[in-house]
């Protein structure tokens, strides 16, 4: 099962975590979770005013031996207007854009999408149960 929580933060509201959503799926062969804006597609959502984020933007998907990955859908501009930062325990690191990165099984951590022009971010914790 891998669990996710999500916060939208502007600089207003650092810090607080009413608006919180929550999603999850099994850890079955192409179960997959989505973010972004286009509520149609993706568990979670952002609001729709919040350009920096791809209609559909971050997909976790489950791979055919229960591992989930996380990848940077590519939106419809050659360049993204926000940078996307995982972290798992002390190891952070950038995704690039379109990339893919695996989650180590039974891990937790957080997912930074955040805008390059105002202080705002999306920020989503995971954490997979085996």
């Amino acid at each position: 099962m891998l669990e996710l929580t999500m916060a939208t933060v502007t600089a207003a509201d650092a810090g607080v975590t009413a608006g919180m959503q929550m999603a999850d799926a099994p850890s079955e062969p192409d179960a997959v979770l989505r973010v972004g804006r286009d509520k149609s597609v993706c568990r979670l959502s952002t609001p729709d005013d919040w350009l920096f984020v791809s209609r559909a933007h971050l997909e976790f998907r489950c791979g055919p031996d229960g591992t989930w990955s996380l990848a940077w859908l590519r939106g419809s501009q050659p360049d993204p207007s926000c940078e996307v930062r995982l972290t798992v325990g002390e190891h952070a690191q950038a995704l690039s854009y379109g990339g893919t990165v695996p989650l180590p099984r039974g891990s937790s951590g957080e997912v930074v999408v955040q805008d390059r022009a105002e202080p705002r971010s999306v920020n989503v914790g995971f954490y997979h149960e085996v």
